[in-house]
């Protein structure tokens, strides 16, 4: 269902090479939710760092919303990079099974993007 990779960078560190690896393969970040400060701004105190990048390539988001709008819903991908037991991991959920849920038709396409999203984050690991 995930797609998970240990690294000894930081979480901030891994963030500035998933940005340029994105970059790299055709993909751009639209947004970083710094999920720790945003909860701070809130009052609530959370021990994990955890940043999560809204990724996206234009040309794939345009063939599958052409296909079938509810695919809104699950776009953009998320790449999330946390601290879980004092590691620092990046992760994904799986293209090839979420998008399938919500229209089986786009699963060629699915796991073309699920490929180029496991090279972006193993060049930045």
């Amino acid at each position: 269902m995930n797609y998970t990779v240990l690294t000894n960078k930081t979480v901030k560190e891994a963030v500035q090479a998933l940005e340029k690896s994105v970059k790299e393969h055709k993909f751009g970040i639209l947004h970083i939710h710094n999920v720790k400060e945003t909860l701070k701004e809130k009052g609530v105190l959370f021990a994990n760092e955890c940043q999560i990048l809204d990724v996206c390539n234009p040309h794939k988001a345009k063939e599958m919303l052409s296909t079938d709008m509810l695919m809104s819903m699950v776009l953009p991908c998320k790449i999330s990079v946390y601290t879980d037991n004092k590691q620092t991991k990046i992760s994904m959920i799986k293209p090839s099974k979420i998008f399938s849920q919500v229209n089986a038709s786009l699963g060629d396409l699915a796991l073309e993007i699920e490929k180029s999203l496991k090279s972006i984050i193993d060049q930045a690991k």
